[in-house]
Order: C-alpha cells, then sequence, then structure tokens
C-alpha cells in the first residue's frame, strides 16, 4: 500500500494548491473527496461478495456432507430392516403375525369436548344462580374483600 505520512500530504496539498489555485481547491477537494468514497464503497462491496461466494462454497461443502451421512444412514437402516425381515421369513413367522398380537386391548378412543364456551355460555342465568355458578369474574382484591372476616365491635 501506499505509504502516506502528514509530510507526503502537506506537500501534496502545497502542490495542488500552486497547480489548482485557491478558487478551485474546494471544488476540487470535494470532488476527489466522493471519488474516494465511491472507489472505498465499490471496494467493501467487491470483498463482501467475495465472501459471501466462499460462505455460500463453504455451505454448499457442509450440505453435501450432511446428506452423504444421511444417505449412508438411510442405507445402514434398510440393510438392517432387510436381514430382520430375512430372519423372520427362515424362521417361518411373518411381519403381519407379529404386528398384530392376539390379546391387545387398546381403550377406546374419546373425543375431547369442543365448544365448552359455547355450551356454559348458552346455559340460563337461572340456572346458574341457582347452582352456583360464577357469572361474574373478580379480581384478587375483591375476592380478598368478599371473603375477608368481618370485625364485629
Amino acid at each position: 500500500m501506499i505509504d502516506l505520512g502528514i509530510s507526503k500530504l502537506a506537500l501534496i496539498g502545497a502542490v495542488a494548491l500552486i497547480v489548482i489555485g485557491p478558487e478551485k481547491l474546494p471544488r476540487v477537494a470535494r470532488t476527489v473527496g466522493m471519488l474516494l468514497g465511491k472507489a472505498q464503497r465499490y471496494v467493501n462491496d467487491v470483498k463482501s461478495e467475495v465472501n459471501r461466494s466462499m460462505d455460500l462454497d463453504e455451505l454448499r461443502k457442509m450440505k453435501d456432507t450432511v446428506q452423504d451421512a444421511a444417505r449412508d444412514v438411510e442405507q445402514s437402516i434398510h440393510a438392517g430392516a432387510s436381514d430382520f425381515e430375512k430372519q423372520f421369513s427362515e424362521s417361518g413367522q411373518t411381519l403381519s403375525a407379529l404386528a398384530e398380537p392376539e390379546a391387545a386391548s387398546y381403550p377406546e378412543y374419546k373425543h375431547p369436548r369442543k365448544n365448552w364456551r359455547l355450551k356454559q355460555g348458552a346455559t340460563p342465568q337461572w340456572y346458574k344462580s341457582r347452582n352456583g355458578v360464577r357469572t361474574k369474574a373478580l379480581s384478587g382484591a375483591a375476592r380478598v374483600a368478599r371473603f375477608r372476616p368481618h370485625k364485629i365491635n
């Protein structure tokens, strides 16, 4: 990289002041600054693009290794399953006989109660008051005040 110290920058500034002149020097300095800024942004964009492509290549390699490992596991599982089927076919049993045991008793499916809010909302008010169902929500402070024993003087 170019080694620019303070002395070299002062020399360049003095030469620019003499060659360009004091009237045009601020405008030229602004233009040079803008061009340097654009050049830096361009270099940073190129660097980030190169970094992204390198990261993408690394991710592709990682994806390939993971897919290869998954493929190997899948093949080993299929090989184990085929060995298992061969063992049972040699012993005379079938997989369907193993899948359905004779004395299996499972609990019957019970459908969950749905729309319980709708059902409770359809209950008449007189029924709720007779059976002591709460119809209004109380805050914690109101509940404490309601059930606090009263002092008798």
